[in-house]
Protein backbone atom coordinates (compact mmCIF):
# COMPACT_ATOMS: atom_id res chain seq x y z
CA UNK A 1 0.00 0.00 0.00
CA UNK A 2 1.49 3.23 -1.24
CA UNK A 3 1.42 6.48 1.07
CA UNK A 4 2.09 10.17 -0.46
CA UNK A 5 5.21 11.55 0.43
CA UNK A 6 5.22 15.42 0.67
CA UNK A 7 8.64 17.15 -0.37
CA UNK A 8 10.31 19.77 -1.84
CA UNK A 9 11.18 17.52 -4.70
CA UNK A 10 7.80 16.85 -5.24
CA UNK A 11 4.85 14.36 -4.26
CA UNK A 12 5.58 10.84 -4.72
CA UNK A 13 3.60 7.92 -3.90
CA UNK A 14 5.88 4.82 -1.85
CA UNK A 15 5.60 1.79 -0.61
CA UNK A 16 7.76 -0.69 1.21
CA UNK A 17 8.54 -3.97 -0.41
CA UNK A 18 7.22 -6.22 -0.61
CA UNK A 19 4.24 -4.85 -0.88
CA UNK A 20 1.85 -6.24 1.45
CA UNK A 21 -1.95 -5.54 2.46
CA UNK A 22 -2.17 -3.94 5.54
CA UNK A 23 1.20 -3.00 5.55
CA UNK A 24 1.21 -0.54 8.74
CA UNK A 25 5.09 1.24 8.01
CA UNK A 26 5.64 3.60 5.97
CA UNK A 27 8.85 3.24 3.35
CA UNK A 28 10.63 6.35 4.68
CA UNK A 29 11.83 8.08 7.95
CA UNK A 30 11.78 11.57 9.54
CA UNK A 31 15.35 11.33 8.12
CA UNK A 32 14.57 11.21 4.70
CA UNK A 33 12.70 13.86 5.24
CA UNK A 34 14.96 16.31 6.54
CA UNK A 35 17.63 14.94 4.13
CA UNK A 36 15.53 16.11 0.90
CA UNK A 37 14.70 18.90 2.65
CA UNK A 38 18.16 20.36 3.68
CA UNK A 39 19.30 19.41 0.01
CA UNK A 40 16.39 21.14 -1.42
CA UNK A 41 17.27 24.26 0.77
CA UNK A 42 21.14 24.15 0.60
CA UNK A 43 22.64 21.95 -1.93
CA UNK A 44 23.77 23.01 -5.52
CA UNK A 45 22.67 20.39 -7.29
CA UNK A 46 22.74 20.44 -11.56
CA UNK A 47 22.08 17.93 -14.54
CA UNK A 48 25.78 17.08 -14.42
CA UNK A 49 26.00 16.07 -10.46
CA UNK A 50 27.10 12.75 -10.11
CA UNK A 51 25.13 11.62 -6.66
CA UNK A 52 25.55 8.21 -4.98
CA UNK A 53 22.89 7.85 -2.64
CA UNK A 54 23.72 4.73 -0.03
CA UNK A 55 21.34 2.55 2.09
CA UNK A 56 18.28 3.96 0.45
CA UNK A 57 15.30 2.46 2.31
CA UNK A 58 13.22 1.26 -0.75
CA UNK A 59 14.60 4.03 -3.55
CA UNK A 60 12.82 6.66 -1.25
CA UNK A 61 15.73 9.22 -2.20
CA UNK A 62 16.49 7.81 -4.83
CA UNK A 63 12.79 8.27 -6.45
CA UNK A 64 13.12 12.09 -5.27
CA UNK A 65 16.06 12.75 -6.78
CA UNK A 66 15.53 10.87 -9.81
CA UNK A 67 15.85 13.86 -12.19
CA UNK A 68 19.34 13.65 -11.47
CA UNK A 69 20.27 10.22 -12.56
CA UNK A 70 21.58 9.08 -8.77
CA UNK A 71 23.69 5.66 -8.34
CA UNK A 72 21.75 4.36 -5.46
CA UNK A 73 23.85 1.62 -3.49
CA UNK A 74 22.60 -1.07 -1.29
CA UNK A 75 23.51 -4.39 -0.12
CA UNK A 76 19.75 -5.21 -0.20
CA UNK A 77 17.84 -6.90 -2.81
CA UNK A 78 14.39 -5.63 -1.54
CA UNK A 79 15.64 -2.48 -1.05
CA UNK A 80 16.48 -2.38 -5.00
CA UNK A 81 13.18 -4.01 -5.66
CA UNK A 82 11.55 -1.24 -3.88
CA UNK A 83 13.44 1.10 -5.78
CA UNK A 84 12.08 -0.03 -9.08
CA UNK A 85 8.21 -0.51 -7.77
CA UNK A 86 8.42 2.73 -6.69
CA UNK A 87 10.04 4.49 -9.86
CA UNK A 88 7.01 2.92 -11.72
CA UNK A 89 4.77 3.47 -9.53
CA UNK A 90 5.49 7.12 -10.44
CA UNK A 91 5.40 6.99 -13.69
CA UNK A 92 9.37 7.06 -13.71
CA UNK A 93 11.77 5.09 -15.58
CA UNK A 94 13.78 2.43 -14.01
CA UNK A 95 16.54 4.04 -16.41
CA UNK A 96 16.89 7.17 -13.86
CA UNK A 97 18.60 5.33 -11.28
CA UNK A 98 21.66 3.13 -11.69
CA UNK A 99 22.03 0.46 -9.37
CA UNK A 100 24.77 -1.13 -7.32
CA UNK A 101 25.06 -3.83 -4.86
CA UNK A 102 27.06 -3.81 -2.04
CA UNK A 103 29.63 -5.96 -3.53
CA UNK A 104 30.08 -3.95 -7.00
CA UNK A 105 33.26 -1.91 -7.65
CA UNK A 106 32.58 2.10 -7.96
CA UNK A 107 34.76 4.29 -10.31
CA UNK A 108 35.34 8.06 -10.50
CA UNK A 109 34.26 10.44 -8.58
CA UNK A 110 31.51 11.78 -6.55
CA UNK A 111 30.01 15.00 -6.43
CA UNK A 112 27.10 14.37 -4.14
CA UNK A 113 27.20 11.47 -1.48
CA UNK A 114 24.08 10.66 0.73
CA UNK A 115 24.36 8.14 3.10
CA UNK A 116 21.37 6.71 5.83
CA UNK A 117 23.14 5.45 8.73
CA UNK A 118 22.93 2.09 9.00
CA UNK A 119 22.15 -0.77 11.85
CA UNK A 120 26.02 -1.99 11.51
CA UNK A 121 29.07 -0.06 12.43
CA UNK A 122 31.15 -2.58 10.76
CA UNK A 123 28.75 -2.00 7.48
CA UNK A 124 29.14 1.98 7.73
CA UNK A 125 33.20 1.78 8.19
CA UNK A 126 33.18 -0.73 5.53
CA UNK A 127 31.72 1.77 3.19
CA UNK A 128 32.90 4.60 4.27
CA UNK A 129 36.56 2.92 3.43
CA UNK A 130 35.15 2.29 0.39
CA UNK A 131 33.48 5.28 -0.51
CA UNK A 132 37.09 7.31 0.53
CA UNK A 133 38.97 6.93 -2.79
CA UNK A 134 35.84 8.28 -4.58
CA UNK A 135 35.42 11.44 -2.83
CA UNK A 136 37.01 14.88 -4.17
CA UNK A 137 37.82 17.60 -1.74
CA UNK A 138 34.49 19.30 -2.47
CA UNK A 139 32.31 16.93 -2.27
CA UNK A 140 29.30 17.10 -0.51
CA UNK A 141 29.09 14.30 2.17
CA UNK A 142 25.59 14.15 3.99
CA UNK A 143 24.33 11.46 6.14
CA UNK A 144 21.17 10.86 8.61
CA UNK A 145 19.03 8.57 10.94
CA UNK A 146 17.37 8.59 13.46
CA UNK A 147 19.04 9.97 16.67
CA UNK A 148 18.87 6.62 17.99
CA UNK A 149 20.93 4.94 15.79
CA UNK A 150 23.88 7.91 16.04
CA UNK A 151 26.35 7.71 18.29
CA UNK A 152 29.67 8.88 19.15
CA UNK A 153 31.36 5.85 17.81
CA UNK A 154 29.69 6.91 15.03
CA UNK A 155 30.80 10.24 14.53
CA UNK A 156 34.38 9.17 14.97
CA UNK A 157 34.08 6.58 12.28
CA UNK A 158 33.37 9.42 9.57
CA UNK A 159 36.45 11.47 11.38
CA UNK A 160 38.75 8.94 11.57
CA UNK A 161 38.32 7.99 7.97
CA UNK A 162 36.96 10.53 6.08
CA UNK A 163 37.83 14.26 7.65
CA UNK A 164 35.98 16.82 9.96
CA UNK A 165 32.83 15.94 11.06
CA UNK A 166 29.97 17.69 12.64
CA UNK A 167 25.82 17.06 13.19
CA UNK A 168 22.94 19.34 13.09
CA UNK A 169 20.15 19.93 15.51
CA UNK A 170 17.75 17.01 16.42
CA UNK A 171 14.48 17.08 13.78
CA UNK A 172 11.53 14.91 14.12
CA UNK A 173 14.04 12.39 16.39
CA UNK A 174 16.48 12.69 13.63
CA UNK A 175 19.79 14.49 12.82
CA UNK A 176 22.00 15.17 9.92
CA UNK A 177 25.38 14.71 9.64
CA UNK A 178 27.98 16.81 7.83
CA UNK A 179 31.65 15.13 7.00
CA UNK A 180 34.28 16.81 4.68
CA UNK A 181 37.04 15.23 3.11
CA UNK A 182 40.41 15.71 4.19
CA UNK A 183 43.49 14.04 2.34
CA UNK A 184 46.05 14.17 5.48
CA UNK A 185 43.61 11.78 6.86
CA UNK A 186 45.46 8.02 6.96
CA UNK A 187 42.01 5.73 7.56
CA UNK A 188 44.11 2.52 7.46
CA UNK A 189 43.72 -0.67 5.85
CA UNK A 190 40.09 -1.93 5.82
CA UNK A 191 40.09 -4.66 7.74
CA UNK A 192 37.06 -6.28 5.94
CA UNK A 193 35.82 -9.14 4.93
CA UNK A 194 36.99 -10.62 8.22
CA UNK A 195 37.45 -14.44 8.97
CA UNK A 196 37.22 -17.06 11.45
CA UNK A 197 38.04 -21.34 12.11
CA UNK A 198 35.06 -22.67 12.18
CA UNK A 199 35.03 -24.64 15.40
CA UNK A 200 36.03 -28.55 15.07
CA UNK A 201 37.22 -28.01 11.02
CA UNK A 202 39.65 -26.72 9.20
CA UNK A 203 36.97 -24.86 7.51
CA UNK A 204 38.01 -20.83 7.11
CA UNK A 205 34.60 -18.73 6.84
CA UNK A 206 34.91 -15.16 5.49
CA UNK A 207 32.35 -12.80 6.45
CA UNK A 208 31.53 -8.94 4.70
CA UNK A 209 30.91 -6.86 6.67
CA UNK A 210 27.34 -6.78 6.27
CA UNK A 211 27.12 -10.63 7.40
CA UNK A 212 25.54 -11.27 10.87
CA UNK A 213 28.32 -11.79 13.21
CA UNK A 214 31.46 -11.48 11.17
CA UNK A 215 33.68 -12.14 14.08
CA UNK A 216 32.82 -15.68 14.98
CA UNK A 217 29.72 -18.47 15.14
CA UNK A 218 27.20 -16.74 16.23
CA UNK A 219 24.98 -19.42 19.07
CA UNK A 220 22.28 -19.70 17.26
CA UNK A 221 23.89 -20.89 14.38
CA UNK A 222 26.16 -22.98 16.61
CA UNK A 223 23.24 -24.93 17.99
CA UNK A 224 21.65 -25.61 14.71
CA UNK A 225 24.91 -26.89 14.03
CA UNK A 226 24.66 -29.57 16.56
CA UNK A 227 21.32 -30.63 15.27
CA UNK A 228 21.16 -30.74 11.41
CA UNK A 229 19.30 -33.61 9.63
CA UNK A 230 20.57 -36.49 9.09
CA UNK A 231 20.96 -36.64 4.83
CA UNK A 232 21.01 -39.94 2.77
CA UNK A 233 21.23 -40.09 -0.81
CA UNK A 234 21.15 -37.29 -3.55
CA UNK A 235 19.07 -34.30 -1.70
CA UNK A 236 18.11 -30.76 -3.04
CA UNK A 237 19.13 -28.89 -0.17
CA UNK A 238 18.38 -24.70 0.42
CA UNK A 239 20.04 -22.71 2.92
CA UNK A 240 17.35 -19.97 3.19
CA UNK A 241 18.73 -16.97 4.63
CA UNK A 242 22.11 -18.54 4.16
CA UNK A 243 24.67 -15.39 5.59
CA UNK A 244 27.92 -16.72 5.45
CA UNK A 245 26.82 -20.18 4.54
CA UNK A 246 27.79 -22.09 6.88
CA UNK A 247 24.82 -24.24 7.27
CA UNK A 248 24.47 -25.22 3.81
CA UNK A 249 28.49 -25.78 3.87
CA UNK A 250 28.27 -28.49 6.45
CA UNK A 251 25.45 -30.20 5.20
CA UNK A 252 27.50 -30.57 1.86
CA UNK A 253 30.50 -31.80 4.27
CA UNK A 254 28.45 -34.67 5.63
CA UNK A 255 26.10 -35.50 2.48
CA UNK A 256 29.18 -36.07 -0.50
CA UNK A 257 26.20 -36.09 -3.10
CA UNK A 258 23.34 -33.45 -2.16
CA UNK A 259 22.74 -30.93 -4.31
CA UNK A 260 23.07 -26.93 -2.48
CA UNK A 261 21.47 -23.75 -3.10
CA UNK A 262 22.26 -20.84 -0.67
CA UNK A 263 20.01 -18.00 -0.76
CA UNK A 264 19.75 -14.51 0.49
CA UNK A 265 18.60 -10.86 0.04
CA UNK A 266 21.72 -9.79 0.66
CA UNK A 267 24.31 -9.68 -1.77
CA UNK A 268 27.39 -9.62 0.53
CA UNK A 269 25.19 -12.66 2.13
CA UNK A 270 25.53 -14.99 -1.09
CA UNK A 271 29.32 -13.18 -2.01
CA UNK A 272 30.37 -14.95 1.56
CA UNK A 273 28.44 -17.70 1.11
CA UNK A 274 30.22 -18.25 -2.09
CA UNK A 275 33.73 -17.46 -1.19
CA UNK A 276 33.18 -19.57 1.67
CA UNK A 277 31.64 -22.79 -0.30
CA UNK A 278 34.92 -22.25 -3.13
CA UNK A 279 37.42 -22.21 -0.23
CA UNK A 280 36.06 -25.50 1.16
CA UNK A 281 35.77 -27.57 -1.59
CA UNK A 282 37.34 -25.95 -4.58
CA UNK A 283 36.45 -27.46 -7.96
CA UNK A 284 35.69 -30.81 -5.87
CA UNK A 285 31.91 -29.43 -5.37
CA UNK A 286 29.49 -27.11 -6.93
CA UNK A 287 26.51 -25.14 -5.69
CA UNK A 288 24.36 -22.43 -6.67
CA UNK A 289 24.11 -18.88 -5.05
CA UNK A 290 20.95 -16.83 -5.26
CA UNK A 291 19.93 -13.08 -4.16
CA UNK A 292 16.42 -13.04 -4.13
CA UNK A 293 13.22 -11.86 -2.08
CA UNK A 294 12.73 -15.27 -0.21
CA UNK A 295 12.27 -17.80 -2.75
CA UNK A 296 11.09 -16.29 -5.45
CA UNK A 297 12.39 -17.48 -8.87
CA UNK A 298 13.05 -20.88 -7.37
CA UNK A 299 11.39 -23.55 -9.02
CA UNK A 300 7.92 -25.34 -6.93
CA UNK A 301 7.98 -29.10 -5.54
CA UNK A 302 12.07 -28.98 -6.03
CA UNK A 303 13.73 -29.13 -2.70
CA UNK A 304 14.02 -32.04 -0.38
CA UNK A 305 15.20 -30.17 2.99
CA UNK A 306 14.94 -26.70 3.44
CA UNK A 307 16.96 -24.74 6.59
CA UNK A 308 16.10 -21.71 8.15
CA UNK A 309 16.96 -19.04 10.55
CA UNK A 310 14.54 -16.52 10.10
CA UNK A 311 15.56 -12.60 10.74
CA UNK A 312 13.01 -11.11 13.19
CA UNK A 313 14.05 -7.35 11.49
CA UNK A 314 13.51 -5.77 8.04
CA UNK A 315 16.06 -2.59 8.38
CA UNK A 316 14.71 -1.22 11.84
CA UNK A 317 11.15 -2.94 11.14
CA UNK A 318 10.87 -5.70 13.78
CA UNK A 319 8.00 -8.77 13.40
CA UNK A 320 7.49 -11.76 11.99
CA UNK A 321 6.48 -11.27 8.85
CA UNK A 322 9.46 -12.37 6.73
CA UNK A 323 9.06 -15.69 8.77
CA UNK A 324 5.40 -15.88 7.74
CA UNK A 325 6.76 -14.90 3.79
CA UNK A 326 9.90 -17.91 4.26
CA UNK A 327 7.63 -20.47 5.56
CA UNK A 328 5.12 -19.94 3.02
CA UNK A 329 7.15 -19.97 0.39
CA UNK A 330 9.26 -22.71 1.63
CA UNK A 331 6.30 -24.99 1.34
CA UNK A 332 6.04 -24.43 -2.07
CA UNK A 333 9.26 -25.08 -2.89
CA UNK A 334 9.76 -28.06 -1.30
CA UNK A 335 8.81 -31.48 -2.67
CA UNK A 336 5.78 -33.26 -1.02
CA UNK A 337 7.54 -35.38 1.99
CA UNK A 338 10.05 -32.27 1.99
CA UNK A 339 11.07 -30.97 5.34
CA UNK A 340 11.91 -27.59 6.87
CA UNK A 341 14.37 -26.98 9.49
CA UNK A 342 13.68 -23.90 11.24
CA UNK A 343 15.45 -22.50 14.41
CA UNK A 344 14.54 -19.49 16.25
CA UNK A 345 14.11 -18.04 20.02
CA UNK A 346 11.94 -19.60 21.69
CA UNK A 347 9.73 -16.63 22.27
CA UNK A 348 9.26 -16.18 18.59
CA UNK A 349 6.39 -18.78 18.42
CA UNK A 350 7.29 -20.28 14.96
CA UNK A 351 5.60 -23.67 16.25
CA UNK A 352 2.10 -22.07 16.13
CA UNK A 353 3.19 -20.57 12.49
CA UNK A 354 4.33 -24.08 11.30
CA UNK A 355 1.80 -25.82 12.55
CA UNK A 356 -1.24 -24.10 11.26
CA UNK A 357 0.76 -23.97 7.79
CA UNK A 358 2.11 -27.56 7.69
CA UNK A 359 -0.65 -28.97 9.91
CA UNK A 360 2.54 -30.72 11.79
CA UNK A 361 5.54 -29.51 13.32
CA UNK A 362 8.09 -31.09 15.58
CA UNK A 363 10.66 -30.41 18.09
CA UNK A 364 14.07 -31.56 17.03
CA UNK A 365 16.13 -29.96 19.82
CA UNK A 366 15.73 -27.09 22.42
CA UNK A 367 18.16 -25.17 25.19
CA UNK A 368 17.06 -22.51 27.31
CA UNK A 369 17.17 -20.08 24.44
CA UNK A 370 16.55 -21.98 21.08
CA UNK A 371 14.13 -24.42 19.68
CA UNK A 372 14.62 -25.94 16.41
CA UNK A 373 11.20 -26.72 14.28
CA UNK A 374 10.84 -29.57 11.88
CA UNK A 375 7.75 -29.56 9.12
CA UNK A 376 7.29 -31.94 6.59
CA UNK A 377 5.10 -31.35 3.54
CA UNK A 378 2.28 -33.44 3.45
CA UNK A 379 1.91 -36.04 0.58
CA UNK A 380 -0.98 -36.27 -1.45
CA UNK A 381 -3.07 -39.24 -1.26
Amino acid sequence: MSEILKAPQGEFALSRFPKRSNEKLRAWDAADEYLLNHIAEHAELSDNSTILIVNDSFGVLSVALSSYAPHMLSDSYLAHQGALTNLADNQRSQNQIQLLSSCDALSGYFDVVIIKIPKSLALLEDQLRRLRPHLKTDTLILAAGMVKSIHTSTLKLFEKIIGPTKTSLARKKARLIFSTLCHSVEPGVNPFPKSYLLDGTDYQISNHSGVFSQGGLDIGTRFFLQNLPKVEGRKKIIDLGCGNGVLGLMMADQAADCELLFVDESYMAVDSAASNFCAAFGDVRTAKFTVTDCLKGVEPNSADIILNNPPFHQQNAVGDFIARQMFHEAKQVLKEGGELWVIGNRHLGYHVLLKRLFDNCSVMASNKKFVILKSIKARTQ
